[in-house]
């Protein structure tokens, strides 16, 4: 639905809003240096976790964390916060489930560099489930229809609560898989309050502007320059989207430049030798966030070890229009998948673990009837698996098993066969674009399978000739404006860079 900020309740939302960006900036900080899993033996036992479906840990060569900030009145472990840490938030009384603030980090297995990318809230993606929808809307919408249609079936409010809020994290994980191409090995979540307390541990962060400000909605209100901020202020800072030239985009940089900022100040002002700022910082971790029950954060530290900060980048994915609207008026950002999926694949190098991995782009001429083609959905876009395997039998193939993906969840569409040399299979590849081929000893010589990721582009995806606006949007007339990925900010500066 539009902003109304003019209105009172409308304004308490957009105050909640400011706070999800920095407190997930916050926790990015404590992510990608890893210290308090080094230093602090006792944070891990106090970890609120979640048990969620997701990828194969960084088999792809790198380890992709989504990273999202939800508007929770209450702590990691479910508490409510109290009054005081309340009226300190500016946080309102309506609370939302949606997450504005969705953030890919690519780490690779080697830990040599880690790159943060910013997905804006309003892009419009597929949501499996839905359809076409607002990004930020995946996990609320989500998470709301599961809860009622548990209640509805005689389950608790407690387990209903529990069960569609699982529902929701993995939905939303599927969507940013849908629009990156990215298995998701990784999540973190957190609300809320981590921002406060990880801002007053590290006593304020350095930012600089190009000019003057002063916007009553966000309340920010600041000289041109650099200057320290901390608490409010700086609640402002990443609050502000209107009288700013690209709108959320503008804030987008705003975040990221605070948490680079945040991140030079960790590793390089002494923070991992001072005991009570490690404290500070611990308790923030353990209060205000939640991680997968899959994740060994104390090895994943151990692979950050020599991170320096130039080497920690933030970016953002690329926009079509930062103007779009749908046909039922609802403004959002468009964006092209495949596009996104080629910026975020180059960010860092994939490759197939498969030693008997191939790939092909070239068709050998086969009897297409005698091959008979299982499709197996790992996308999480409804139907896909289907329309592919249309798509094939229209070819003369003959149709085999087709559904979801009960095995390893991949994060590279692929085909198997038991001869990956085969014709069969290289035709099957090359009517798909050119998929990988790895060897799978468990089919039968006249048996091709499928496995459809997130990152499929070929027939029966919709993205597979020209990109075009999915069909609810409306064109208006009027030239898009795009918004092309900038150059990507660094935590390895000496000073802040100055933004709008």
């Amino acid at each position: 639905m539009p902003d109304n900020e003019g209105a009172p309740t409308a304004r308490r939302t957009v105050f909640g809003r400011g706070q999800i960006a920095v407190a997930a900036a916050s926790v990015l900080v404590l992510l990608i240096t890893g210290f308090a899993w080094r230093s602090v033996d006792a944070l891990t036992s106090n970890l609120a976790t979640a048990r969620l479906e997701l990828g194969d840990g960084g088999k792809d060569g790198a380890v992709d964390i989504l990273m999202v900030g939800t508007d929770s009145r209450t702590d990691a472990h479910g508490n409510p916060l109290s009054t005081d840490e309340l009226a300190s938030l500016r946080a309102g009384e309506a609370e939302a489930d949606n997450t504005d603030t969705i953030v890919l980090i690519r780490v690779p297995t080697d830990g040599s560099s880690a790159t943060a990318v910013s997905i804006p809230r309003d892009s419009y993606v597929e949501v499996p489930g839905i359809g076409h929808s607002k990004i930020n809307a995946a996990f609320g919408a989500t998470r709301a229809t599961e809860r009622q249609r548990l209640l509805d079936e005689g389950e608790s409010e407690d387990d209903a609560d529990k069960a569609a809020t699982q529902a929701g994290r993995e939905a939303l994980i599927k969507s940013v898989a849908n629009l990156t191409g990215i298995t998701v090995d990784h999540y973190a979540e957190v609300g809320l309050l981590g921002f406060v307390l990880l801002t007053d541990a590290v006593g304020g962060v350095d930012v600089c502007l190009n000019n003057p400000v002063d916007e009553w909605m966000s309340g920010a209100k600041f000289p041109a320059g650099e200057q320290t901020l901390s608490g409010s202020n700086a609640l402002s800072f990443v609050r502000q989207r209107h009288d700013l030239p690209r709108g959320d985009l503008d804030r987008i940089v705003r975040q990221q430049v605070f948490m680079a900022s945040l991140v030079h100040e960790v590793i390089s002002a002494k923070t991992l030798s001072n005991p009570g700022k490690l404290a500070q910082l611990s308790s923030a971790v353990q209060r205000s966030v939640v991680l997968d029950d899959d994740w060994d954060i104390i090895d994943f530290a151990k692979q950050l070890q020599g991170l320096a900060g130039g080497e920690v980048k933030f970016q953002t994915i690329p926009v079509v229009d930062l103007n779009a609207m749908t046909d039922y008026g609802e403004s959002i950002v468009q964006v092209d998948p495949k596009a996104v999926r080629t910026f975020v694949a180059g960010l860092v190098g994939e490759h197939d673990s498969g030693s008997e991995a191939t790939g092909t782009s070239e068709a050998p001429s086969i009897d297409t009837s005698k091959v008979t083609v299982d499709v197996s959905n790992d996308s999480g876009i409804g139907g896909l698996a289907s329309r592919v395997s249309e798509a094939l039998t229209e070819q003369g193939y003959v149709q085999g098993e087709v559904g979801n993906n009960t095995g390893t969840t991949v994060s590279t569409s692929r085909v198997l066969a038991a001869d990956p040399d085969s014709d069969a299979a290289k035709a099957v590849a090359a009517a798909l674009g050119g998929l990988t081929i790895v060897g799978d000893s468990s089919l039968s010589a006249g048996t091709v399978k499928v496995l459809i990721a997130a990152d499929y582009t070929g027939p029966g995806s919709g993205s597979d000739s020209t990109s075009e606006p999915t069909s609810d949007i409306v064109d208006m007339g009027t030239s898009p404006t795009p918004a092309p990925p900038g150059p990507a900010i660094d935590a390895g500066s000496k000073g802040p860079r100055c933004v709008n």
